[in-house]
């Protein structure tokens, strides 16, 4: 089964948290604190993998989750870091995030990408002691691992790509130019999924050929089954594309020109640009008018006319030539870049909301969380630090300018406590 989307949910792990503890030895009074930090969370990392060749796996398992850091402990000792966890997808996935569709990755070298970032791990306490603050009963709790919905969108990595209508020969050209075997039959849609076939022009020269499987009108919104593999067409470097220059099944393949490249447009500004071979098929059941109508008409759209019969090999050799001749100088398989990450999303690791809710002031901030386990409320130091985060994220200020009063209940994550000025 060709599965080429699937959208999964991946969870880099947590840091560990830093530890709060004092040196103990005999014959040493006063020791001072010795926590260490925590350690870091498992990223997770996307590599390619030329043993698979679609998405199935991901129908199955839908979840994949890094391990958290170990928390730091005694004796200044740090936290054990969490292993990565390594997905592996096919070459040529493009990885998207699922809320906003931007492209996180393009999965197509061999060198492996971090698509989401483990946290770091908590200071422990030995961090904060200072001349007036030399018994620090608190430490910082590790950052949390980012956390997001993918979705995964295999492109196939091939250098030409077949278009056209079903039933024109595209399958039986790939099986006769290369070592592919698709299935091949008298009726449409024949072809159920990309087929991928490698093209030896000599010794040192190859390119790879995908057969798309057939488009027909409207394509681009949703018909037939050619709106589900377009996206596989988006890498070629050239199309080749496919006409029954016969008319056997009472088509006029001029229009039918007209109607497959009005369906790339649709798709994709960029891939109505790419480069184009006209191949005009099942010549041996054509007439000579035909084909001379044919071509004049293509040659006056300024693109290369090369008759062949794939039933019958005849003409396939200049063809294949003249595709590789084009690829020589076109720019390699195009590679999808990240898209940039808006600043208001960059900024967006702090922000809160304040409700008031029966007389409560509810803030929901789920990255004050972690703070909130590590706050000490018997300790003065302890909740002078968490005084400063409220201070330094702005949630005070927030807090005053919706008029707050000194003895008003603030909660945050569950836990309340009185507002003092």
């Amino acid at each position: 089964m060709f599965v080429d989307q699937a959208r999964i949910r991946i969870e880099a792990g947590d840091g560990g948290d830093g530890a709060v503890s004092f040196h103990r030895e005999k014959y040493v009074a006063a020791g001072g604190p010795d926590g260490g930090d925590g350690g870091k969370g498992g990223d997770v990392i996307f590599v390619a993998d030329d043993n698979f060749s679609s998405l199935i796996d991901f129908r199955f398992k839908r979840k994949y989750q890094a391990q958290r850091g170990e928390n730091g402990s005694s004796k200044r000792c740090t936290g054990k870091s969490a292993p990565d966890l390594v997905i592996k997808v096919p070459r040529g996935t493009v990885i998207r995030e699922a809320q906003s569709g931007r492209i996180l990755a393009d999965i197509s070298g061999d060198e492996p990408v971090v698509v989401a970032k483990g946290g770091r791990g908590g200071k422990g306490n030995q961090h904060f002691a200072s001349s007036t603050r030399q018994v620090p009963r608190f430490a910082k709790p590790g950052f949390v691992g980012e956390k997001m919905d993918v979705l995964l969108e295999l492109k196939l990595l091939a250098d030409v790509g077949l278009v056209g209508f079903p039933n024109v020969g595209k399958s039986t050209l790939i099986s006769v130019v290369s070592a592919a075997k698709p299935k091949i039959a008298n009726y449409h849609f024949t072809t159920l999924t990309p087929v991928l076939g490698v093209v030896r022009v000599d010794e040192e020269k190859s390119f790879v050929m995908a057969d798309i499987p057939g488009l027909i009108e409207g394509a681009a919104e949703g018909a037939g089954l050619g709106h589900a593999f377009l996206r596989h067409v988006e890498r070629c470097r050239l199309i080749v594309h496919v006409l029954d220059c016969a008319g056997s099944e009472d088509r006029d393949p001029i229009e039918d020109f007209c109607k497959i490249n009005t369906e790339l447009q649709n798709f994709s500004e960029q891939l109505s640009e790419c480069p184009q071979i006209v191949a005009a098929n099942k010549s041996d059941l054509a007439t000579e008018e035909q084909i001379t109508r044919l071509r004049e008409y293509i040659e006056g759209q300024g693109l290369p006319f090369y008759v062949i019969s794939a039933a019958t090999v005849q003409g396939t050799k200049p063809l294949i030539a003249e595709i590789a001749k084009q690829l020589e100088q076109l720019p390699p398989v195009k590679r999808f870049e990240p898209d940039e990450v808006p600043v208001a999303e960059q900024n967006e690791g702090q922000r809160f909301t304040v409700e008031v809710v029966d007389g409560v002031y509810c803030v929901d901030a789920p990255w004050m969380e972690p703070i909130m386990r590590t706050v000490n409320p018997d300790d003065w130091s302890s909740l002078q630090y968490f005084e400063r985060v409220l201070r330094s994220s702005g949630i005070i200020d927030k807090l005053e300018s919706m008029g707050i009063q000194e003895g008003d209940t603030v909660s945050i994550g569950g836990v309340e406590f009185d507002y003092v000025d």
